[in-house]
């Protein structure tokens, strides 16, 4: 049975109903991931979780060290990854609330250490990341969101930003035309890391605010948090529904 290890984003810390079995500190290479890794049952199933923020939430996503986060799951035993995601919503039809399962992204992140293949090398590797994300796991998240009947899309395009500020209207008409149809911070280098670690990833993302210039007013944090409130649930459900099947 896979082992699936799920990387909680920006509300979700901790995996309520997680029942814990031991807390890893592991060390790696490349140093201390962003917090203890929880290994335990979730849905029946052993699960590991890590709060990529740390725990508490701590740690802005361009200081993530998703490197260490990454070997360390991979040391842990995980064979496969979800992460989840707190992002803005471009596409009119990806509103604050909606859940998405990305097939595409695009990084437009600077000056993130986005490889594990670097320094004094026998060869140099160039994976291929033509479609960032895992098929199968992608076709397993939809059909919980199916199972779960939560309006959803099977699509998107995610682009990735710096941060920790948020987008310009400029910024945001651009990555529309770009293509984006969500946005968020954290997206990258995770899925290239994990490509070269070999593990499946697929992402699960949670719409809490509309993106700069996608609404009358300015973003605020307390429009954030209560988006992040009401759908927390939701995607609690998801997982259970996928880890269960």
């Amino acid at each position: 049975m896979t082992v699936y290890a799920i990387i909680g984003g920006t509300g979700l810390t901790q995996l309520e109903g997680l029942e814990m079995k031991a807390l890893l500190s592991p060390d790696t290479p490349f140093g201390a991931p962003s917090a203890g890794i929880a290994r335990g049952v979730f849905a029946g199933r052993e699960v590991l979780f890590l709060a990529r923020h740390g725990h508490p939430h701590r740690i802005p996503p361009h200081q993530v060290n998703y490197r260490a986060n990454l070997w360390a799951l991979k040391e842990a035993g995980a064979e496969a990854i979800v992460a989840v995601n707190a992002v803005g919503g471009i596409q009119a039809d990806m509103g604050t609330g909606h859940l998405t399962v990305p097939h595409q992204l695009i990084d437009y992140t600077h000056g993130r250490i986005g490889t594990f293949h670097e320094g004094e090398l026998d060869h140099v590797t160039h994976i291929d990341f033509s479609h960032p994300y895992d098929d199968a796991l992608r076709g397993r998240l939809l059909d919980a969101l199916r199972a779960c009947r939560f309006a959803h899309s099977d699509h998107g395009v995610y682009g990735c930003t710096q941060g920790p500020r948020l987008e310009t209207v400029a910024e945001i008409a651009r990555m529309e035309r770009d293509g984006c149809d969500i946005v968020g911070m954290t997206g990258m280098p995770e899925a290239a890391l994990a490509r070269e670690l070999g593990l499946p990833y697929a992402c699960l993302a949670l719409v809490v605010n509309p993106a700069a210039g996608k609404s009358s007013g300015i973003i605020t944090m307390a429009e954030i948090e209560a988006a992040l409130a009401e759908g927390i649930g939701r995607i609690r459900e998801v997982l259970t529904y996928l880890l269960a099947a």
